[in-house]
């Protein structure tokens, strides 16, 4: 199928930067873009859809997120990360069933979609049995079982988790024509010893996949570490061989300079979860030091019982004020920047070459936001209004591979109704 997107403004990557084409074209062969400009092309297709009045951009790619928590949405909230995390938290997912994770996963694509998002990083439990719902929705998708160790006797490869995680990658790295992406994780410092960790990294450099971690997340735990090992949490993984590979950290909002040093020297990128940190307390990470040292740095929304949505447009609009306002410099972080944070950088950050920006070649992972509305009327700047004025709600098509997921509030490839009946009931189960 042939499709062509006429009368859009379309938001392409020209020289390093967006660049928006008023009243634009854009070609789509199969998968992929086949044609981006302002003038008819030559080339014929099956269908022509008049796009007027609507913004074309690349798929947002939620860089950190841990989907299944979808069912523990606003679960203790307003509590501290180690209060909210070992006596809240942890207690309710040990009750997780294997269909309650895949339920929550679906509950979370069906968020992501109508708002934009195309591809996500999940850092999870029973990764494999959520893997096919990914790919039965259409979306993209890294999915990570997370390694967790308190026993410095443990055997790495004896270890269930370690096992699971091998499993997941042997059994769905690049299901669905590479739309599923399997990397290994580690969740934090302070949840995983010295030798799971060396273990884990080496099987993941034997492998060729990525490194997901929690990194520097709270000043207690940057302290903690400097206390127990002598060096920060990004020099202990780093130590141990983490970071050896492509490898992605999120939260960084405790880091030094030094290890702002080391994460640009081996190419780590930071995922920023502004929404997540603001509500947990956790501070803000100098994102603007990050950049201007030459590290890279994606966007996230970390787990709905941590932020509580999954809407990237929002945390779009937060990223791009916060730092403004903590540093008192309204030049920082300009739209360009902060859309790339949240598309191209995600995209890189999955090892994903082919998608992240509109041009010919790529992967056809396109959104079209609605500017017929009040709130995005004049256009002046299309950039601008993106990051400054627009909503989640705003996105009336969500397309991954050339094939339209969502449109005009109608999932195409799932039953959302199914899915909003059982998640409240495996909420209600979970938490009675």
């Amino acid at each position: 199928m042939k499709r062509l997107l006429k009368g859009a403004d379309v938001l392409a990557w020209e020289n390093g930067g967006f660049r928006c084409l008023k009243n634009g074209y854009l070609g789509i062969d199969g998968d992929r873009i086949d044609y981006i400009g302002t003038a008819p092309p030559a080339l014929a297709y099956d269908e022509t859809r008049d796009m007027t009045h609507t913004l074309l951009l690349p798929g947002l790619v939620n860089g950190h997120t841990h989907t299944g928590m979808s069912l523990l949405r606003g679960l203790g909230s307003d509590l501290p990360l180690k209060e909210w995390l070992f006596d809240t938290v942890f207690p309710v997912e040990d009750r997780l069933t294997d269909e309650d994770l895949k339920i929550g996963m679906e509950l979370a694509m069906l968020e992501m979609l109508s708002s934009g998002t195309t591809a996500f990083t999940d850092m999870y439990m029973g990764a494999g049995y959520t893997a096919q719902a990914v790919l039965d929705a259409g979306m993209k998708a890294n999915l990570c079982r997370p390694l967790q160790s308190f026993d410095p006797e443990e055997d790495p490869m004896t270890c269930r988790r370690m096992q699971e995680m091998l499993s997941l990658y042997d059994q769905w790295n690049g299901a669905g024509n590479g739309r599923i992406q399997v990397d290994f994780s580690i969740h934090a410092e302070y949840t995983c010893t010295k030798k799971m960790v060396r273990a884990a990294a080496e099987e993941a450099r034997r492998r060729g996949a990525g490194m997901h971690i929690h990194l520097s997340e709270t000043e207690a735990e940057q302290q903690a570490c400097v206390e127990k090992y002598g060096m920060t949490p990004a020099r202990w993984f780093d130590s141990l061989g983490a970071f050896s590979g492509r490898a992605y950290a999120a939260h960084g909002v405790w880091l030094t300079t030094e290890d702002r040093a080391l994460l640009k020297e081996r190419g780590v990128t930071v995922v920023h979860c502004p929404e997540s940190n603001l509500k947990l307390g956790s501070g803000v990470a100098d994102v603007p030091a990050l950049i201007r040292e030459g590290v890279a740095v994606a966007l996230g929304t970390d787990g709905p019982a941590s932020n509580n949505n999954l809407n990237l447009i929002e945390e779009m609009h937060l990223v791009s004020l916060l730092h403004k306002g903590v540093r008192r410099d309204p030049t920082l972080l300009s739209p360009g920047q902060v859309l790339q944070m949240a598309t191209v950088n995600g995209a890189r950050l999955q090892g994903r070459t082919d998608t992240g920006v509109l041009t010919v070649g790529n992967k056809a992972d396109i959104v079209a936001l609605d500017t017929d509305r009040p709130h995005l009327v004049p256009a002046i700047d299309p950039i601008s209004n993106l990051v400054y004025s627009a909503q989640g709600a705003d996105v009336v098509m969500t397309m991954v591979d050339g094939r339209v997921l969502y449109e005009n509030g109608e999932y195409l490839t799932m039953d959302r109704d199914r899915i909003l009946f059982e998640a409240r009931q495996a909420a209600r189960r979970l938490l009675s």
